[in-house]
């Protein structure tokens, strides 16, 4: 977690703020005793709602969060049919402790403008299926995770996750802290954040969990060329499934932008 941005930061990012002028946003050092966790959650829409539910977030939702010392870092949909394009909703938040992400959801859920936004947005009925969601902590080279994003178009996303035996789970991160993240730059690919789940049940033991961004589509799919075809990549491919036997389980989805995301 020491290259992770530091909450107040974050949450001014979030807000639309940046500390410096530039198409990025820089960072501060972390505070001390950095306590700060992230959560990835996952709606799907009643079917045919998915626009009902972008608008409670866009018009209430978002807004509330901040009230309650949750932090918006970045808000999507899949980008294909196979992964719930036109039904589901992914987004990242970030609360300063564990401990805290009770007491926030507690005091978002109770706060009287959110359950009469809820009532309102859902007088036809539910408008979300299915919740989901996983705590996550940044891995040691994660890089910093700065919410705001200005000028030019909005990137592909894509969210991937890697599952391995348990015991194989430090040599994954020693291959992308030494290897993968590094040739990953070269091919023009920016890693957006690296995390492993925080439960048990969630894959905390066995699970990476990370961001990648791209300009578009069609150079993600160039990049992951060229990323393969790199010798020193073959190279450590082969020695970690050679030294390790280490051959992960991977799934990945891509992922846009909504308009509301501070993250694009």
């Amino acid at each position: 977690m020491k290259t992770a941005l530091p909450f107040f930061a974050l949450t001014l990012l979030a807000a639309g703020c940046t500390a410096v002028s530039g198409p990025r946003a820089t960072t501060l050092p972390p505070p001390a005793n950095d306590t700060r966790v992230y959560e990835l959650r996952t709606y799907t829409a009643t079917p045919g709602k998915l626009p009902e539910v972008l608008a409670r977030f866009r018009d209430h939702t978002m807004r509330l969060f901040a009230r309650h010392g949750m932090v918006s870092v970045a808000y999507w949909t899949p980008a294909d049919a196979k992964d719930g394009a036109g039904e589901k909703l992914v987004y990242l938040l970030a609360h300063p402790s564990r401990e805290a992400a009770v007491a926030n959801w507690a005091a978002f859920r109770a706060d009287p403008e959110w359950t009469a936004a809820k009532a309102a947005s859902e007088a036809g009925g539910p408008i979300v299926a299915k919740t989901e969601s996983v705590f996550l902590a940044p891995t040691d080279y994660s890089p910093a995770l700065a919410a705001a994003h200005t000028g030019g178009a909005a990137r592909a996303f894509e969210l991937r996750t890697y599952t391995v035996p348990s015991e194989k789970l430090a040599a994954l991160d020693a291959r992308f802290r030494d290897h993968t993240t590094r040739l990953f730059a070269r091919h023009g690919m920016t890693s957006v954040a690296y995390f492993h789940p925080l439960d048990a049940d969630k894959g905390a033991a066995t699970t990476l969990v990370y961001f990648m961004a791209y300009p578009n589509r069609e150079a993600a799919v160039a990049s992951w060329t060229a990323f393969r075809a790199d010798p020193e990549w073959q190279a450590a491919k082969a020695e970690s499934e050679r030294k390790d036997n280490l051959l992960p389980k991977t799934a990945s989805v891509f992922l846009v932008p909504v308009d509301f995301s501070p993250m694009r």
